[in-house]
């Protein structure tokens, strides 16, 4: 089986470059970038399984990322991952398609297993 392809789209370098040794300790093929065009750029150009989106990145922020993937009908699951989160956007990330919601810090067991599910496309709902 081939190993999962994570898109992981945050503008903190720093825990960016953190997030993606643990993920690809864990077995998961890991893309970097830095924002919302640059995720565009990527999804358009490779496959993902997952996409772990930050809300809060200048230019195109995670809500106006998300917004563009759905309207380009790109097929990637979608996790937010936010330092900056609220029910409110919890709740529009969900209904404009997002899989799941965590807010940073979280532990990496909770994101791989969050990742997990999304690939898999089982409904947690």
């Amino acid at each position: 089986m081939r190993r999962s392809r994570v898109l992981l789209v945050d503008d903190e370098e720093i825990f960016a470059r953190n997030m993606s040794k643990l993920l690809m300790k864990r077995g998961y093929e890991v893309t970097v970038v830095n924002g919302g065009a640059a995720a565009i750029r990527a999804l358009t150009s490779q496959d993902f399984d997952v996409m772990v989106l930050d809300l809060k990145m200048p230019g195109t922020d995670g809500m106006g990322t998300l917004r563009q993937v759905k309207k380009l009908g790109i097929p990637v699951e979608t996790l937010i991952l936010t330092g900056h989160g609220s029910i409110e956007t919890a709740i529009e990330a969900v209904r404009l398609g997002a899989y799941d919601y965590l807010t940073k810090p979280c532990q990496i067991e909770q994101l791989v297993a969050k990742i997990g599910l999304a690939h898999a496309g089982e409904d947690y709902h």
